[in-house]
């Protein structure tokens, strides 16, 4: 069993490692193999709900007094995730013209918390992987406020939006999930601890299985307008890594943690975009292509930063331990 166990934890690894070329393989079978994946949509918000899970059983109280002996720098975190992204991709939105659909799944993604992922590729950076893990915790907890209220405000121009639909929303596949993982870990630490390795393999099996399930009933569309949207997810992103890196460096932030501050900044919660999106834009269906789309890039763009960050002066051996 203990050796079934070393592989599944390798596997695991492996996989979390190496996230970004999975979606990729995934979503070029979602794309020619329709069938095979559309299942998935009826399932979004329970797969996101899943990896939240996922992502709460990795949190030990130990982090929260990270997050509480450091909090200069997650406050400059937090301000810069629900500052820079949402008004980037308000900007972007405006102008590209970008239809309705579009404008809101773009606003949708920037919205979001920090993206799990932006852990592993902190460490891959040789960032602070401590406090990359503190900002998305905290930019997670705050989400059911904040990404609600910044889109009924960014997002109004475009569409109706309800900002109590939505609250209940992320209450329901965020921080639910995330607070019951959380307790799980809390109450059942040691039995836990010998199943760490593979956690991070429950959210990497969620992300793969809702976007594959986006891509798969979106082939047509991506076909028409799947560069204008790679194009401004690619600015996106690039803008919130390059904005983030630069604010903390003005602030005379230390190079592991103004790495880690960029990573956290331009990697985002996509899955939950996607999730709001499904559940609460049904009439606007082309809303979760962004958001599956980001889910691809970020992952591609945050492993190239980190080898730029990591070839550096100055990076320090990130030797905490990873949490997914």
């Amino acid at each position: 069993m203990e050796n079934v166990m070393k592989k599944v934890g390798k596997a695991s690894s492996f996989l979390t490692k190496y996230i970004g070329i999975i979606i990729i393989c995934f979503s070029v079978i979602a794309f020619f193999w329709r069938d095979g994946f559309a299942w998935t949509t009826n399932y979004t918000s329970i797969f996101l709900g899943v990896a939240m899970f996922g992502m709460g059983l990795t949190i030990k109280m130990d982090d929260f007094k990270r997050v509480f002996s450091r909090p200069k720098e997650i406050v400059i975190g937090f301000v810069a995730q629900y500052t820079i992204m949402p008004v980037v991709a308000w900007g972007l939105c405006q102008l590209m013209h970008l239809p309705t659909d579009l404008a809101l799944g773009v606003i949708l993604v920037g919205c979001c918390p920090g993206g799990t992922a932006s852990n592993v590729i902190t460490y891959i950076a040789g960032g602070d992987v401590a406090l990359s893990v503190g900002m998305t915790i905290t930019s997670t907890l705050a989400a059911p406020l904040m990404t609600p209220l910044l889109v009924y405000l960014l997002a109004g121009a475009w569409v109706e939006v309800s900002f109590l639909a939505m609250v209940i929303s992320v209450v329901k596949v965020v921080l639910i999930p995330v607070l019951l993982g959380i307790l799980i870990n809390w109450i059942f630490g040691k039995q836990i601890q010998k199943i760490s390795e593979i956690l991070p393999l429950i959210s990497v099996v969620s992300i793969v299985m809702i976007i594959s399930g986006i891509v798969s009933v979106n082939a047509e569309k991506i076909l028409s307008c799947g560069l204008l949207v790679l194009g401004v997810v690619a600015l996106h992103n690039l803008c919130g890594m390059g904005i983030g890196l630069g604010a903390a460096k003005l602030l005379h932030i230390e190079y592991d943690k103004a790495t880690a501050i960029a990573i956290e900044v331009g990697m985002q919660n996509s899955g939950l975009a996607i999730s709001l999106a499904t559940a609460n834009f049904a009439a606007n269906p082309l809303a979760t292509l962004p958001g599956a789309i980001f889910s691809v890039w970020h992952n591609i763009s945050g492993s190239l930063f980190a080898g730029i960050r990591r070839g550096g002066t100055g990076t320090k051996e990130a030797c905490l331990e990873v949490t997914e």
